[in-house]
């Protein structure tokens, strides 16, 4: 076989093999393909919207069964926003101070998140896609960020941060 039908022969076998479709979520190490929420989402945080300067926002957005949010929020120019997709989730933001911005984003079954922040100009997010994931963010000072992304199953993460 001349070295330009070995070339052809690889790439056809190689897009055979991209062509067969994609392994299946349970073949693979960890879930981010399996998400279907924009996980762009989970890139560090950069700070508050322009028009959050005067105002406190929040937002919740369930999809799924038995899912759980509570978003609390006391002070000046605080975001605070949580979105589950799924079944069974439980995700939970207190936020108290000024200049402060909280995002949970769930995928998947009986994930639980917890942010807690108290003082002025913090960010928080935690990003979960899979099962039996377990992540809590408490941040008290000024100027803490804070970021934890879980894929795949049975995880579990505290960040306490004080400044």
């Amino acid at each position: 076989m001349t070295r330009h039908l070995r070339h052809c022969a690889s790439a056809l076998l190689l897009l055979g093999i991209c062509l067969a479709g994609a392994a299946r979520g349970s073949d693979l190490m960890d879930n981010q393909d399996l998400a279907s929420f924009d996980l762009d989402l989970a890139v560090p945080l950069q700070g508050l919207p322009a028009d959050l300067s005067e105002g406190t926002q929040a937002l919740v957005r369930q999809i799924g069964q038995h899912n759980l949010a509570q978003l609390t929020q006391g002070g000046q120019s605080l975001l605070g926003v949580i979105v589950q997709n799924g079944s069974d989730q439980e995700a939970f933001i207190l936020q108290e101070g000024i200049n402060q911005m909280a995002t949970i984003l769930q995928q998947g079954y009986a994930n639980a998140a917890y942010i807690t922040q108290n003082g002025s100009d913090n960010l928080a997010q935690i990003v979960q896609s899979g099962s039996y994931n377990n992540a809590q963010i408490e941040q008290s000072g000024s100027g803490l960020t804070s970021s934890v992304i879980q894929y795949g199953n049975n995880q579990s993460v505290l960040v306490r941060q004080y400044r």
